[in-house]
């Protein structure tokens, strides 16, 4: 399973992850990070195929794509 970790405190919401997702799975989110900005949020429910556009789009290095396991739990990250 894929998981989309996105770093909020350096999304800068632009958008351009969210445009190139071939499942339509990023959105803006209606709240706003410390910075001031709308980040980008993975919408609940979705899923990810780990094509990695996201990645390569985003021009501040804000979204990582991990791999885990059904007997792992995914990932937190706690700098939100």
């Amino acid at each position: 399973m894929k998981v989309v970790n996105i770093l909020v405190e350096y999304c800068k919401g632009c958008g351009l992850c969210v445009s190139v997702c071939p499942k339509g799975s990023l959105e803006i989110s209606p709240n706003l990070n410390p910075v001031g900005t709308y980040p980008v949020r993975f919408k609940e429910g979705a899923e990810c195929t780990g094509c990695m556009n996201c990645v390569v789009m985003c021009p501040d290095a804000a979204i990582e794509i991990c791999e885990v396991t059904e007997d792992e739990p995914a990932a937190v990250d706690e700098r939100k």
